[in-house]
């Protein structure tokens, strides 16, 4: 490496060095009436008063776990595996990898979707390991006009209403093939209580009793639940590892899965596809590319607390409080870490920084203050350094964008929309900007 650059990429980790231990004020200050309303909640207490932020110091996202300098691109990859690892046992549990046995059955098609702009395509995803067998749905939109294989985006759904079973869905903002089919792109959603139910009782049915034959117990007989596709319940260990895949990380091997299937399709170009999730999902596409790197776009939309924010501010959800409310999401070690946010041994910046050097996109919402709004930006800025070993500029943690001000640089970009807590057709068209800089 040149001396010139080696010294441009030491001035940038020393920049963000000095502005680890933060409070950065940036050129956003939330609603102070937004405030007040989430402080008359009594459902939940959390905090929301940024001079109350504790003081904190960030792991170095350019140092090894015995504190070496990482300098090069070869060193960042070779340190990423003994990362991946960490977040693996203290957080999203070890993956279960690919089945015995991978099928796909095409369910329904239909060549005049959306007007006629798109082929709707619903598919189940088939495994199979051992005697026991798992189905999931997705669905699936590619563009007529394409002259061949096509970029795709890959949404992990949470909120999965019958219009996804319909090859003419109505747009609610949430769900926009539309916009993806107007960019000359394809999109699929998959179904993640599929994968692994969002509770704390049953979400062993899905791809975890596939694997493991490990079925949760429950106070009552469980109702059978969608996905679980006759996996079988045999007998099971009375406790399970604790660092044992949980629900987030069951999603993103669903994904995974559809990636599968895009490898072998005629109509997508498997070496450009973005993962996206919000909310609990986008912590959820976070650790699914991390995981996984074909997914070349990874994209997180208010995912808070577990997710792009930074656990050690605080501030909205904390470990505690989303290890409370969702016991099934994170292993059993990263729960111990319950108001010692301080003592982990990562922070989200390194989730982040995972990504690279492929590109990834964080997005905010200004009222959506329980996620962590700041939090969110200087996560993906202090990752922004890893970056930079490929010759990437980096992000100030200090120059938070105002609302409605999208950043981008290199191959990370970020915004702060206005409203709440959702997925928009505004956060829809900055991640449609955003990949088609990447793929084009």
């Amino acid at each position: 490496m040149a001396p010139t650059l080696l010294i441009v990429l030491f001035a940038a980790a020393i920049s963000l060095a000095l502005n680890a231990t933060t409070s950065a004020s940036g050129s956003w200050s939330p609603d102070p009436a937004v405030i007040d309303r989430l402080n008359a909640n009594p459902r939940v207490a959390a905090q929301y008063d940024e001079a109350s932020v504790p003081d904190y110091d960030l792991p170095d996202v350019l140092a090894t776990r015995d504190g070496q300098p990482i300098t090069t691109a070869e060193q960042w990859q070779a340190h990423r595996d003994t990362l991946l690892d960490l977040f693996r046992e203290q957080m999203f549990g070890r993956p279960p990898g690919a089945p015995d046995e991978l099928t796909f059955e095409l369910r329904q098609r239909d060549e005049h979707a959306l007007g006629g702009s798109a082929t709707y395509h619903r598919i189940d995803a088939i495994s199979r390991v051992g005697e026991r067998s798992h189905r999931f749905e997705f669905v699936l939109f590619t563009p007529n006009d394409a002259a061949g294989p096509v970029p795709a985006f890959v949404l992990i759904d949470h909120r999965w209403r019958e219009d996804r079973d319909r090859s003419q869905p109505e747009d609610r903002g949430y769900w926009s093939p539309q916009l993806v089919i107007e960019r000359g792109y394809a999109v699929a959603a998959i179904r993640a209580n599929d994968l692994a139910p969002d509770h704390a009782d049953h979400y062993t049915e899905g791809i975890i009793e596939l694997f493991e034959g490990y079925h949760a117990p429950t106070a009552s007989p469980a109702p059978h639940k969608a996905g679980t596709g006759g996996a079988g319940s045999s007998a099971a260990p009375a406790i399970r590892r604790p660092d044992a895949v949980m629900a987030l990380a069951a999603w993103g091997w669903g994904a995974s899965r559809v990636m599968d299937y895009f490898e072998q399709s005629d109509a997508i170009d498997a070496s450009r596809v973005a993962v996206l999730g919000h909310s609990r999902n986008g912590k959820a596409a976070l650790w699914t590319g991390a995981e996984d790197q074909r997914f070349d776009v990874v994209i997180s939309n208010n995912s808070g607390c577990g997710g792009a924010a930074l656990s050690r501010r605080a501030y909205g959800e904390t470990v505690r409080i989303i290890n409370e409310h969702f016991p099934h999401w994170f292993t059993a070690h990263f729960k111990a870490y319950a108001d010692r946010e301080q003592e982990l041994p990562f922070d989200q910046h390194q989730l982040i920084a995972l990504t690279a050097p492929r590109a990834v996109y964080v997005a905010s919402a200004g009222d959506d203050l329980w996620a962590d709004p700041r939090g969110e930006y200087l996560a993906l800025a202090h990752a922004s350094p890893v970056w930079a070993l490929w010759g990437h500029d980096t992000l100030d943690p200090d120059a938070m964008p105002g609302l409605e001000q999208p950043v981008t640089t290199g191959l990370m970009g970020y915004h702060l929309r206005t409203g709440g807590h959702g997925l928009t057709p505004y956060d829809w068209n900055q991640y449609l900007d955003f990949a088609t800089r990447r793929w084009q």
